[in-house]
């Protein structure tokens, strides 16, 4: 069992009691939430365990509450990189790292995605760079984990359900346990 994965798992223990920025739920009940709509969609425990992490950036920056609110781009999708690259592939990586450049994709492509995004992700979207354009979009998707990255952003923005069950912690600590780098 890697250690390192255990702190990782330690930091949702010790700050996912946080408010997940203006939504109704905590950091922790937001990961778990998203990685069970992975697990239960049939994801690969890479995915899995990338829907988990995905917004574990908002729990290591020391920037405050609310910064979005503040209109502060947090860049979260980076911040978790450093924390997460020297112990899983890509494959758990890079839909991180795109998760956010796929809500401006979605927007891109779906007329009605934008209408359905939360208040609080309308915001980070202006912050984060807005709507790609067609060009952006279609550059946007070739690259490599791009669809997976458009999964987790979906299970990302269906995961903000206050007092949805889900399995504990744990539960997915044993999953990203199984595809650690050796």
């Amino acid at each position: 069992m890697s250690s390192q994965v255990s702190t990782l798992f330690q930091l949702y223990r010790d700050r996912g009691g946080a408010q997940y920025g203006g939504e109704a739920v905590t950091q922790l009940a937001h990961a778990l939430q998203c990685a069970t709509l992975a697990e239960q969609a049939g994801a690969s425990a890479a995915l899995v365990t990338a829907s988990l992490f995905h917004d574990l950036g908002h729990l290591v920056h020391h920037l405050g509450a609310d910064v979005a609110l503040r209109g502060i781009d947090d860049r979260h999708e980076y911040r978790a990189v450093p924390y997460l690259e020297n112990l899983f592939s890509p494959a758990v990586t890079r839909p991180i790292q795109l998760h956010v450049a796929a809500k401006r994709y979605l927007c891109a492509v779906d007329r009605e995605y934008w209408a359905a995004l939360s208040p609080a992700s309308q915001r980070s979207l202006e912050l984060q760079g807005g709507i790609f354009s067609d060009g952006e979009a279609a550059v946007f998707i070739q690259q490599p984990h791009a669809a997976d990255a458009v999964k987790l952003r979906r299970w990302d923005d269906q995961a903000k359900v206050p007092h949805q069950p889900t399995p504990i912690l744990e539960h997915f600590e044993a999953i990203a346990q199984t595809i650690v780098r050796d």
